[in-house]
């Protein structure tokens, strides 16, 4: 429609804002809830602090892995290289590059926080709140209560946001290639390739190199026995949430004490998603480009790196979940907000695999916290049928 009715195709884009607009009003609450009740309902349990401290160790380490790896990658094969569009201009400081750490994490009034443009500062207090009612136990159950009660009312609100998707992205891109022409679209088959090429290296060599480190020649074998039905749930559904059953019951099957799976996987459904730290670093690398902006520096990778690990904790945990990451790409550097549709649309395309490596990365987490809590002989002392 873009295309072929050209300047006409302007006429959408009321339809195209009606979704953007709905998309920035609800996200705020979302994340808040989500991340407050996330932490405020987790369980003491046996060796709990060990448990926890492995598991984040874990999340770091494969999370940092995925990112070098990307990184290595969008080096080697820019996902954006020879396109040319005239976008909206950003930011002096963000094309510099320069930032206040303060001002990231913090803000200087309360009302702030209800800014998209706030949005990890938003999360640090998210996170505080979930540890103030968590240490107040019970005085604070009414309280617990209200914050799961309103994470769910507001994937509620997102499911019902997505019903009207097909027509927002429909007129959102009409209007953008109007403007812009096709070259952006015909860009995006570079995008998927490299991503789809290094999300396939990334789940066999990487994950198996994964099982091995937490049981030798059997942690690959159980690992590569129990993987099918968690994959094919992810993939289905682009849902790691709608994955937790599968999950959970593959890393019983393959031994990984209750203790440990229980607390691992339904947590690092919501923060830890290799999939989408690998998305991140594309995305990053993907506007770069389209920017023309220094991408090779030391400070831009690191800061790289860092978004994109944070790209992989806020990620939405269900279809589509990716919009809350791809705001925080924007806030970080600057971006202007219309420049959301163009890596959501990435986001689309890489979603399934990016969601079975997601749940799967998680799987692989457990194992390795097992690995570490259990001691090395774990899976001998874990033996299934």
């Amino acid at each position: 429609m873009g295309y072929w009715f050209g300047p006409s195709a302007q006429k959408l884009k009321p339809f195209g804002d009606i979704f953007l607009n709905l998309i920035f009003t609800f996200v705020v609450p979302l994340v808040f809830f989500s991340v407050a009740s996330a932490v405020a309902n987790m369980r003491n349990t046996q060796q709990i602090f060990k448990i926890l401290v492995s598991m984040l160790v874990t999340f770091i380490f494969t999370s940092l892995i995925a990112a070098v790896f990307m990184l290595v990658l969008v080096l080697v094969y820019p996902p954006a290289q020879g396109v040319t569009l005239h976008l909206p201009t950003i930011s002096t400081a963000s094309e510099q590059l320069t930032f206040s750490f303060a001002n990231i994490i913090t803000v200087s009034d309360f009302t702030k926080l209800f800014s998209r443009e706030n949005m990890l500062s938003l999360i640090v207090f998210s996170i505080l709140v979930g540890i103030a009612t968590l240490i107040m136990g019970e005085k604070a159950k009414p309280f617990s209560q209200l914050l799961q009660s309103g994470t769910q009312v507001f994937m509620k609100v997102f499911s019902l946001i997505m019903y009207y998707a097909p027509i927002g992205f429909f007129a959102y891109f009409a209007v953008l290639v109007s403007e812009l022409g096709p070259k952006l679209l015909q860009n995006y088959y570079r995008a998927f390739v490299l991503y789809y090429s290094a999300g396939i290296l990334y789940f066999v060599i990487g994950f198996t190199c994964y099982a091995f480190i937490a049981g030798k020649l059997e942690g690959v074998k159980r690992f590569w026995k129990n993987c099918f039905v968690p994959s094919a749930t992810a993939m289905a559904t682009c849902s790691s949430a709608a994955s937790i059953p599968a999950n959970l019951e593959a890393t019983q099957n393959m031994g990984v004490p209750d203790k440990i799976n229980e607390l691992v996987i339904p947590l690092g459904t919501i923060i830890h998603k290799d999939g989408s730290v690998l998305g991140g670093i594309l995305k990053i690398a993907f506007l770069f480009g389209l920017y023309h902006l220094n991408f090779v520096s030391v400070d831009a990778l690191m800061i790289a790196i860092m978004v994109s690990l944070l790209v992989g904790t806020v990620m939405g945990a269900i279809p589509s979940g990716g919009l809350v990451g791809e705001m925080l790409i924007l806030s970080v550097y600057g971006f202007p907000p219309q420049t959301l549709i163009i890596i959501a649309a990435i986001s689309i395309l890489i979603d399934p695999l990016a969601t079975m490596i997601n749940v799967i990365s998680n799987m692989l987490c457990s194992m390795l916290v097992a690995r570490i809590v259990e001691g090395k002989n774990w899976i001998n002392r874990c033996r299934v049928d």
